[in-house]
């Protein structure tokens, strides 16, 4: 079964910046090759919207059939409101608890991301995944496109 990938805003940004430009590529390589299905909610494709061109363009190298698009729910909406009355995300981060709660719900098996101070971060992810379980919903796996490519080395046995 392939991986269901949950791709925030800054992966995809992240394939046109020098820092975060090759696991980003390579994640999307992995997408158009059909080794995982990339996950992208309509609050992603929001966000998107004021982007360059040439950014909203990498998401369209996914095939259709290895993209899921999913929505924003009231559930997910009340879900990112507990993540903010708790402490774990600022009413600031309000979008990124979103990103966070419509990847809970929709039962993805990662959630990728670039930004270290409010998602990828050990402290916050704790954090979100006590909610979650306070509220009898599964953790969420919280990672860089680096923790969730394979590298091809590995695989040869270097």
């Amino acid at each position: 079964m392939k991986a269901r990938i949950y791709t925030d805003t800054s992966v995809i940004g992240g394939c046109l910046e020098k820092e975060f430009k090759e696991p980003s590529v390579r994640l999307f390589e992995w997408f158009e090759q059909g080794r995982a299905i990339i996950v992208v909610s309509d609050l992603t494709l929001l966000e998107l919207q004021n982007s360059p061109e040439e950014v909203q363009e990498i998401l369209n190298k996914a095939p259709a059939g290895y993209r899921e698009d999913i929505e924003m729910t009231d559930e997910a909406a009340d879900l990112a409101e507990k993540y903010i009355r708790e402490g774990v995300a600022g009413k600031a981060q309000k979008v990124d608890a979103q990103h966070i709660a419509i990847a809970t719900l929709s039962r993805v098996d990662v959630l990728v991301s670039w930004n270290f101070r409010h998602i990828v971060n050990l402290t916050k992810i704790r954090g979100y995944n006590s909610v979650n379980m306070r509220y009898g919903l599964p953790s969420l796996e919280i990672r860089t496109p680096v923790e969730v490519i394979e590298y091809e080395e590995e695989k040869k046995g270097i």
